[in-house]
């Protein structure tokens, strides 16, 4: 019998072949935090979960593999990090689709830290690695964490840079967490995992497969306040990921260069659409002055969680009786979105019920 029952229901319903993220949220919405799920009746449960899906669920195979993932985050250094954990990253709660869980190997606390996404070819230029470390390793200093999704060329470049400095850095990985891709990054990622996070939504073990890789892209953007590309092809999967980074409201920033060079020719497209050039460090810190070394406090999070014997924030802009968001927006001077995400946080961790007609009410822990 796990000693953690909590994180044993995440994981068994995020580990079911066939649970696909939008079914998982739904069944969450429904039934509440997935300790209700599991304990559910599975009629109920068959309303919104294929019959099949539903045999796997309780199926001896998935009890191994969440045995498995228990006895690995067990270790020293490793974690699962679920929606309804405190060092669950607050930006991901702003984007379309967050992971249920995140699988960590060493400092989770980096995730909720001011961040900059670095992305760009695999097949860098000696100028545009060596642009790569020198931009990330200023920003860093500056205390910004260098996020980055290690692989070779830009990526790896990016990693390094963040490591020299205080603001160390996050690799989200189109892998299980449990292995190093590329081969050739083994080390590199060794070292992240020692002084800064490996991070991935896949379960432990998973390979790489090219249609990993696109929705890795929408945590790397996520987990930042901004993303900066430093030269990328026309069809580079860097574009995808300033892409996601722009539709999640973020600032994204290019580094242009030789009008003859084909990995210029991204950067330079997303200049043309608007992305903010970037030659030096200082270009994108300006724009980002908010996390400059005088102050790292994102404009963008919302204030920390609520320490011992103190009351969250937001449930004391609640009051007992149900509220609509635009109340609560109006009440705590938040906009929309942050308002949501927080609502999530709090109705997971059992302190607020989603009621009929967009309402919502605070529980009371008597």
């Amino acid at each position: 019998m796990t000693s953690d029952p909590a994180l044993a229901s995440w994981l068994q319903l995020s580990l079911t072949p066939g649970l696909g993220a939008a079914t998982l949220r739904a069944l969450l919405k429904q039934f509440g935090l997935p300790e209700n799920v599991i304990a559910a009746r599975r009629g109920e449960l068959a309303r919104l979960v294929p019959r099949e899906t539903l045999a796997a669920l309780d199926s001896a195979p998935v009890g191994r593999e969440v045995e498995r993932a228990l006895a690995w985050a067990a270790r020293a250094g490793h974690a699962v990090v679920t929606l309804a954990d405190t060092a669950y990253p607050r930006l991901l709660l702003e984007i379309p689709d967050p992971p249920a869980l995140l699988y960590c190997r060493g400092r989770t606390e980096l995730m909720s830290r001011p961040a900059l996404a670095v992305v760009g070819s695999r097949n860098a230029t000696a100028q545009g690695v060596s642009n790569a470390e020198q931009f990330a390793r200023a920003f860093s200093a500056a205390g910004l964490t260098i996020v980055s999704g290690l692989a070779l060329g830009i990526d790896a470049a990016a990693h390094r840079g963040g490591l020299a400095g205080e603001g160390s850095t996050v690799a989200v990985l189109g892998t299980g967490v449990d292995l190093a891709y590329p081969a050739a990054n083994a080390p590199l990622a060794e070292e992240i995992a020692a002084r800064g996070l490996l991070v991935s939504e896949l379960p432990l073990g998973t390979k790489a497969f090219g249609h990993h890789f696109p929705r890795r892209n929408r945590l790397i953007s996520g987990l930042a306040q901004g993303c900066l590309v430093i030269e990328a092809a026309l069809a580079s999967g860097s574009l995808i990921t300033a892409r996601t980074a722009a539709e999640q409201g973020r600032e994204v920033f290019a580094v242009p260069g030789s009008i003859h060079s084909p990995l210029a020719k991204g950067c330079h497209a997303l200049i043309k659409s608007g992305a903010k050039l970037a030659e030096s460090a200082d270009d994108v810190l300006s724009e980002l002055a908010a996390f400059r070394r005088t102050g790292f406090a994102s404009t963008r999070a919302p204030s920390a969680p609520a320490g011992p014997g103190s009351e969250d924030p937001l449930l004391a802009c609640m009051g007992y009786d149900p509220v609509d968001v635009d109340s609560l927006c109006a009440r705590a001077g938040l906009p929309a979105e942050r308002v949501a995400a927080e609502l999530l946080r709090l109705e997971l961790a059992g302190s607020v019920a989603a009621l009929p007609g967009g309402l919502y009410q605070r529980l009371s822990k008597g």
